[in-house]
């Protein structure tokens, strides 16, 4: 399988370049793509590349948020490559399935990236997802469509979600990062 132009290591270090401090992070994701030629399969059970968005307003002032169904938090749109090697491509198709928003498009590089433990479900063990973001920004229509995949949906500003202690640690660190490029 051919890596992507977009998801290259070389993406990864201009990300490691602009957020120093996520050095041992960016060496995880590089050694996941490296040591694993399924890497952005599902089947491959230790773990696979996802894409997810942090889904701005056209004034980039909030950004959309999801009630995740299954995980039960309110989460970024996003989900797994199945063989995409175009992350970027990814977070885009999800932002457009799982919110219906439409004249999405994506700014810029990677925006952030996250590893976490999914938990075992009915037919899928426990394993690690390696997120790679990027932003997304909506034009100037802001409706959205609810799926199956979420029980809600909400535009939220970005400025609060910084301070939420009880919405996800990642949603928090892209606030800070946002509020801070902004």
């Amino acid at each position: 399988m051919q890596q992507s132009t977009i998801f290259t290591t070389g993406a990864l270090q201009r990300y490691r370049d602009q957020w120093q401090g996520e050095s041992a992070l960016v060496r995880q994701f590089e050694g996941f793509l490296r040591t694993h030629a399924n890497a952005f399969e599902r089947a491959n059970t230790a773990g696979h590349f996802t894409g997810s968005c942090w889904l701005v307003s056209a004034d980039g002032e909030r950004v959309l948020l999801m009630h995740h169904r299954k995980l039960d938090r309110w989460l970024q749109p996003g989900g797994h490559a199945d063989g995409e090697t175009d992350l970027a491509r990814v977070a885009l198709r999800e932002a457009q399935e799982e919110t219906g928003v439409p004249d999405l498009r994506i700014e810029g590089d990677i925006f952030d990236i996250d590893r976490h433990r999914i938990p075992a479900r009915a037919n899928e063990p426990e394993h690690w997802h390696y997120d790679v973001r990027y932003v997304v920004r909506a034009g100037v229509d802001e409706r959205f469509v609810v799926n199956a995949e979420s029980r809600a949906l909400a535009w939220r500003p970005v400025a609060e979600i910084a301070d939420d202690e009880g919405l996800d640690a990642s949603l928090r660190r892209m606030s800070r990062k946002w509020l801070a490029l902004s």
